[in-house]
C-alpha cells in the first residue's frame, strides 16, 4: 500500500507529493494518482529525491515520449535529452512557456536541483487556467478569438558575460515563429487557459505597437499573485509542471553564485483553440541576422 500524500501548496496551483521515491519504479496505480494530481494542480514538487539523470529520464518518460533535445540549448554530454539549466549560460528571468515558439511546445517539464546557490534562485510558476477564469466576460470574449505569434526573438534577456552572450547568440541564431491560439484548450482536461508568455511577440493581424497593450493586459491575469506559486529549492528537489497551461520564471537574485538544474521535457502536441483550429508554423529555424 502506497504511503504517498498529496498536499496543496497554493489554492489555485501547486501541490507537494511526499512518500514517493523517484529512484524506484513507481507502480502504475500510484503513478495514475500522480498524473491526476499533475492535471489538477498544474505543478508538483518532490523533496529529498536522490536521483540520477537516468532516473529523472525514466520518471519524466512516464508522462509521455521525451523531447529528443532542445533546438538551440546546451545538453548534458552523455544524455542529450537532459538540458543543462546553468546560471552561467543564461538566466530565464522572464515569464515563458518552454519552446512555445515551436509548433509542439513541451507537454511538461521536470527540473532537478544539482547545484544550488546559498540564497535566491527560486522558481515561480503561474496558472494560465486560473488566469483565464479570472477574465471579465467582455475581455474573455476578445481573448477567445485572438491568436499570437510566438518567437524565440521576442524575449531573451542578456546576461552581460562573454559566456552568456555566446549562449544568447546560439539561441537567436535561427528564427522560430509559430502562431498559437491565445486561449488554448487543454487536451486532457478540456479546460481553456491563456497561452502567452514572454515568447508571445504580437497578435495575428496586429502590429507590435497594437499588440503589446492587449498581451500585457491578458498576461496580468495569469500573473496575479493568487495564480502563482513560488518554490524555494533545496538539495534533492524535483519539480514537474504542465507546460500546456502554465508559465514559469527563474528568479535572478543569486548574484555570482552557481545555480545548476537538470531539465527533461516531455514531447507535446499541437495546441488547439476554442474554435478547434490548430497552431501553425510561420518560420522553423530560418537563419538571419540577430535582431537588436
Amino acid at each position: 500500500m502506497s504511503s504517498m500524500d498529496i498536499r496543496r501548496v497554493g489554492g489555485r496551483i501547486g501541490a507537494e507529493i511526499t512518500g514517493i521515491d523517484l529512484s524506484t519504479t513507481i507502480p502504475d496505480q500510484v503513478f495514475s494518482e500522480i498524473e491526476q494530481a499533475f492535471l489538477d494542480h498544474k505543478v508538483l514538487f518532490f523533496r529529498d529525491q536522490e536521483i540520477s539523470d537516468e532516473q529523472q529520464l525514466a520518471f519524466a518518460g512516464r508522462f509521455g515520449p521525451l523531447t529528443r533535445r532542445h533546438p538551440m540549448m546546451r545538453t548534458a554530454e552523455e544524455s542529450p535529452q537532459v538540458l543543462v539549466v546553468d546560471g552561467e549560460d543564461q538566466r530565464a528571468n522572464h515569464w515563458h512557456t518552454d519552446i512555445s515558439f515551436t509548433e509542439t511546445p513541451s507537454l511538461g517539464t521536470t527540473l532537478r536541483s544539482v547545484v544550488l546557490p546559498p540564497y535566491g534562485g527560486d522558481t515561480l510558476v503561474a496558472s494560465g487556467t486560473a488566469g483565464y477564469r479570472d477574465l471579465p466576460a467582455e475581455l474573455r470574449d476578445i481573448a477567445d478569438r485572438l491568436w499570437a505569434v510566438h518567437t524565440n526573438r521576442a524575449e531573451q534577456p542578456r546576461l552581460g558575460t562573454e559566456r552568456g552572450d555566446e549562449v544568447r547568440r546560439a539561441f537567436l541564431a535561427k528564427r522560430f515563429e509559430t502562431a498559437h491560439p491565445v486561449v488554448r484548450v487543454h487536451p486532457d482536461t478540456g479546460e481553456p487557459s491563456l497561452f502567452l508568455g514572454g515568447f508571445a511577440q504580437r497578435l495575428v493581424g496586429m502590429s507590435l505597437r497594437e499588440s503589446r497593450p492587449i498581451i500585457d493586459v491578458l498576461q496580468s491575469y495569469t500573473l496575479r499573485p493568487e495564480n502563482q506559486i513560488r518554490w524555494t529549492w533545496r538539495p534533492g528537489d524535483v519539480l514537474v509542471f504542465d507546460n500546456r497551461c502554465t508559465q514559469h520564471y527563474g528568479v535572478n537574485d543569486y548574484d555570482d553564485h552557481r545555480r545548476l538544474l537538470h531539465r527533461v521535457s516531455v514531447t507535446g502536441d499541437v495546441p488547439v483553440g476554442l474554435d478547434g483550429k490548430h497552431s501553425y508554423v510561420i518560420s522553423a529555424g530560418d537563419g538571419d541576422e540577430e535582431e537588436r
